[in-house]
């Protein structure tokens, strides 16, 4: 069976993130445009426009699309505007981010996975403005300072470098708590201080170092 991309792709924006109130214009438009098919592993590639998260292998899995819809609505990136991504996974979500913003910059800490995102954002054509670098973001240092931060993984509390990423006015993605009752929010570095905005709840896997301690119940 022959499967229509373009229709599958329509059908997931006009009723999984549409109906998700993901109404921003550029962001529809973005996940309109991307072959998210082209993101995924060959035997799930029939998966790629299903409301479910898609395993990458190496115990990571892909977003569903509503989450990634309301991930970028909520960060409203614009473009002339740079974003550091903690977490390059299958590299759809840094096509998306790219398509919106001047330049991406995205961590991925298995070797792997890091590899065969570049492969599939140089064969899609869609990485032009995308550096993926081989790195631990929870002992990644720079002195680079970004708009935009988005985090792909859980974390059980937020780490200070995260937030010490943004440039004054930025604004950082994350998913935080315990499993399976996990908040999205968005953090801003505001001139007058730092201040949270909750966007929906969810549950990620927790990014490679962050998950909490085991509790040990006697």
């Amino acid at each position: 069976m022959t499967i229509d991309y373009s229709q599958a792709r329509e059908t997931m924006v006009e009723q999984q993130v549409r109906p998700w109130d993901v109404l921003d214009g550029r962001v529809l438009e973005t996940l309109s445009a991307l072959p998210r098919e082209a993101f995924v592993a060959d035997a799930y590639r029939s998966l790629a426009y299903s409301d479910l998260e898609i395993p990458l292998g190496h115990g990571e899995k892909m977003m569903k699309p509503v989450v990634e819809g309301r991930t970028l609505q909520g960060l409203k990136v614009q473009a002339h505007e740079d974003v550091l991504e903690v977490g390059t996974g299958s590299g759809y979500l840094s096509a998306c981010l790219g398509a919106l913003a001047r330049e991406v910059l995205s961590l991925e800490i298995d070797p792997e996975l890091a590899a065969a995102a570049r492969a599939r954002l140089d064969a899609t054509g869609l990485g032009s403005n995308i550096r993926i670098e081989t790195a631990d973001a929870l002992h990644y240092r720079t002195e680079r300072r970004f708009d935009v931060v988005c985090v792909t993984g859980a974390v059980t509390a937020i780490p200070p470098q995260f937030l010490a990423w943004l440039r004054p006015g930025g604004r950082l993605f994350v998913v935080r708590g315990q499993s399976p009752a996990m908040e999205a929010l968005i953090q801003y570095n505001d001139v007058n201080g730092s201040r949270i905005e909750s966007l929906f709840e969810t549950d990620l896997p927790y990014l490679v170092g962050a998950a909490p301690a085991p509790q040990f119940v006697f």
